[in-house]
C-alpha cells in the first residue's frame, strides 16, 4: 500500500525529533538509502532539499523501503500531473504519457492506485487536448503505452472514447487485433452494467466493426466469439454472453436509428456500408448458436423479440435472422426451443412472426414448419399450445396440405381435443388430412378413437376457406380429397390462385359465394365461371387483375346480389352495362375504379 508520509506534510524540521513545517514534494531534490554507520542509526533514508537534508529512520528495512518508494512515487505524481496539465504540444503530451506509464510499471509498489492514477490523469488530459490534432503514429504510441496498464484494469470512459475513435478512423490498423483484443475481452468478461459505462459498450461495438473490416471479416468475428466462449463445453465467464448480446442489440438499434435520421434529414446513407454493419452483428448471433450452454440463454434473451419495429418489418433483417431461429428450433432441450413462443399473452414471439402470412415469413412457412415440428412433438403437445395454435389453423392446414407431418399431427390434436367449434372448419381440417396418405392414416387412427368424427364428415362442408399463400395445386389437392357437393361459400382471399383453378371451381354446383380478393384470378377464369356458376350470388374481385374483357361476362350471372370490383380496371361504360343486365344486384363496390 502507498504510505501516507505525514511527517513530510505536518511537521517542521528540527535538528532531531519531528518536523512542524511541511516540506512540499516538489522541493525534494534527491532521496536515497544510507548505509548504517553506527549501531544507533539503522534503516535510514536521506532526503535532500535545497536548504539541507533530512534523515528519516524506520523501524525495519521493509518499512524503510515502503517510505522510499512511496516518496519517489508521490514525487513523480506531482511532477507528471503538472507537466501533462500544462502541456499543449501533441508530441510533448505523447512523450510525457509514455514516461508516466514507464514509471508506473517500474515502481515496486503493489497498489491498484499506482495503475489507476495514470489512467485517470490521461483521461483528464483527453478533456483538454484535441485528440484529432494528434497524428496517427502518436495515437498508436499512446495506445501501445496504455496497453500494459489495462491488463488488470478497465479503461476509463475517456480512454474508451479514445480507443473507439481509433477503431473508427483506422479499422485495419495492425494494433486493433494485437492490443485491443485483451481490452475488449476483459470488458466482456467482467463488466456488470453497460448502462453506467456506455463508452465501454461503444468501444466494443467499434472494435467488432474493425474486426469485420479485416480480410474475411466474418471469420475473424466468429473466431473472436469462439475465443470468448473458450475451449471447454461450458463458458467459464457467465457475463460474456449477456454482454455480447447487449452490444449486438444496442448496435442494431443504432443502425436503424442512423437509417431513420438519414431519411428524416435527407442525407446520403451508404446502403452497402449500412448493410455490412448490420450483418456483422447478426453474424455474431449466428456465431453464438453452436454452443449448447449459450443457446438456451441466447434464446431466452431473444424471446421478447427485443428489436426495433423497423427491424421486424425489414425483410433484410428477418431473413438473416432465420439461421439463428432455426438453430434454436432444432435444439432438443425444452428450455431452449420453448423460447420461440411468446413471453406473455398478446405478445408475439418468433413462432408467431414467422407464421405463413405474417410479417417475417418469406419462405412459404418452411422455418415455421421446423418450429412446429419441434414444438408439437415435444413439450408443447398440450391443449394450451393447441388452443393458441388454433388461431393460426389456416397456416397449419396449408402445411398439412403440402405434406408436413407435424402440421397433420397438430390438426389431429385439435380435432381430438375438440378445440375447434365450427363444424365447417372441422370438415375442412378433415379434408386436408385426407389429401395425403400419411394424413389419411393419422385421421383413420383418430376416428377409431372418436367415432363422432366419422358422422361429421357425411355430406361435406358448406363453408371452406383456403389458407393464405395457397396455390392452384393446393386447391386442386384439397377439392380432390373429399366431397364438396354441399359447398356454398368458398374463400380464396389472399391466396396465390390464378385463372388456372377455374376448371375446378365450376365443379362446385352449390356454390353461392366466391371470394377472390387479392388473388391473380384474371379474365380467362372469369369467363369460365360466368358460364357455369349461374347460381352465384356473392362475388368478390377486389384487387384482382380483371379487365372489361372479363367483367362483361358477368352479365350472365342473373342471381348476383353482391359484387365487389374495388381497385380493378373497371370502366364507367362497362359498369353501366352491368347494372342494366343484373336485375338482382343490390350492392356493388366500385371504389378506386373509373366508375367511382
Amino acid at each position: 500500500m502507498l504510505i501516507q508520509l505525514l511527517f513530510l506534510s505536518e511537521w517542521c524540521l528540527l535538528p532531531t525529533g519531528f518536523m512542524n513545517h511541511s516540506i512540499p514534494y516538489s522541493s525534494i531534490e534527491d532521496i536515497h538509502i544510507i548505509s548504517r554507520w553506527d549501531a544507533g542509526h539503522k534503516f535510514c533514508i536521506r532526503i535532500t532539499i535545497q536548504d539541507g537534508s533530512l534523515l528519516l529512520q524506520a523501524g525495519s528495512s521493509y518499512l524503510r523501503d515502503q517510505w522510499l518508494h512511496s516518496i519517489i512515487w508521490k514525487k513523480h505524481v506531482y511532477k507528471y500531473e503538472k507537466l501533462l496539465k500544462h502541456a499543449r504540444r501533441p508530441e510533448v503530451v505523447v512523450k510525457e504519457i509514455k514516461n508516466l506509464i514507464d514509471v508506473s510499471l517500474s515502481t515496486p509498489i503493489q497498489d491498484s492506485n499506482v495503475y489507476q492514477f495514470p489512467l485517470e490523469l490521461i483521461s483528464e488530459l483527453f478533456h483538454t487536448v484535441n485528440c484529432d490534432l494528434i497524428s496517427k503514429s502518436a495515437h498508436e504510441n499512446i495506445i501501445i503505452a496504455l496497453t500494459p496498464l489495462l491488463e488488470n484494469n478497465h479503461p476509463t470512459q475517456e480512454i474508451c472514447e479514445f480507443f473507439s475513435r481509433h477503431c473508427k478512423k483506422n479499422p485495419r490498423s495492425s494494433i486493433i487485433i494485437d492490443l485491443f483484443t485483451p481490452v475488449a475481452q476483459r470488458i466482456l468478461k467482467h463488466n456488470m452494467d453497460f448502462g453506467k459505462f456506455p463508452q465501454m459498450r461503444k468501444f466494443v461495438q467499434e472494435y467488432i466493426q474493425a474486426l469485420n473490416s479485416q480480410n474475411d471479416g466474418f471469420k475473424v468475428v466468429q473466431n473472436f466469439v469462439k475465443n470468448m466462449h473458450g475451449q471447454s463445453s461450458t463458458c467459464p465467464h457467465p457475463r460474456v454472453l449477456p454482454n455480447l448480446i447487449a452490444v449486438c442489440l444496442a448496435s442494431i438499434y443504432s443502425c436503424y436509428d442512423e437509417k431513420k435520421k438519414g431519411l428524416l434529414n435527407n442525407t446520403d446513407c451508404c446502403e452497402e456500408d449500412w448493410n455490412r454493419k448490420l450483418i456483422c452483428y447478426i453474424h455474431m448471433f449466428e456465431a453464438m448458436t453452436p454452443y449448447d450452454d449459450w443457446r438456451c440463454i441466447l434464446g431466452s434473451l431473444l424471446q421478447p423479440v427485443p428489436f426495433p419495429t423497423d427491424a421486424i418489418g425489414h425483410s433484410f433483417f428477418t431473413t438473416r435472422m432465420k439461421p439463428i431461429i432455426k438453430q434454436i428450433a432444432l435444439d432438443p432441450s425444452c428450455n431452449t426451443h420453448q423460447t420461440l413462443l411468446s413471453i406473455r399473452e398478446n405478445k408475439e414471439g418468433w413462432f408467431n412472426l414467422y407464421c405463413p402470412g405474417n410479417i417475417c415469413c418469406d419462405d412459404d412457412g418452411e422455418l415455421w414448419g421446423i418450429m412446429l415440428n419441434t414444438l408439437i412433438r415435444c413439450c408443447c403437445k398440450r391443449k394450451t399450445f393447441l388452443l393458441e395454435l388454433s388461431k393460426s389453423v389456416n397456416p397449419v392446414m396449408l402445411l398439412a396440405l403440402r405434406g408436413k407431418e407435424a402440421a397433420m399431427e397438430a390438426l389431429c390434436g385439435m380435432l381430438e381435443m375438440d378445440i375447434i367449434e365450427s363444424n365447417d372448419l372441422k370438415m375442412q381440417m378433415i379434408t386436408t388430412l385426407q389429401t395425403t396418405a400419411t394424413g389419411k392414416k393419422m385421421y383413420t387412427a383418430l376416428c377409431e378413437r372418436q367415432i363422432a368424427l366419422r358422422e361429421l364428415q357425411k355430406g361435406g362442408p358448406k363453408k371452406l376457406t383456403l389458407p393464405p399463400q395457397s396455390t392452384d395445386a393446393d386447391l386442386v389437392k384439397m377439392l380432390s380429397a373429399g366431397s364438396f357437393g354441399n359447398l356454398e361459400c368458398l374463400s380464396l382471399a389472399f391466396t396465390q390462385v390464378t385463372s388456372a383453378c377455374a376448371p375446378e371451381l365450376i365443379k362446385l354446383p352449390s356454390l353461392r359465394s366466391l371470394n377472390l380478393w387479392s388473388t391473380q384470378f384474371g379474365d380467362a377464369g372469369l369467363q369460365l365461371i360466368s358460364e357455369h356458376l349461374v347460381r352465384l350470388q356473392v362475388l368478390n374481385l377486389c384487387e384482382t387483375p380483371v379487365t372489361d374483357k372479363g367483367l362483361i361476362c358477368l352479365a350472365a350471372l342473373k342471381n348476383l346480389r353482391k359484387l365487389n370490383l374495388n381497385s380493378t380496371c373497371l370502366s364507367a361504360l362497362t359498369f353501366e352495362g352491368l347494372k342494366e343486365k343484373l336485375p338482382a344486384l343490390q350492392e356493388c363496390d366500385v371504389r378506386y375504379t373509373e366508375a367511382w
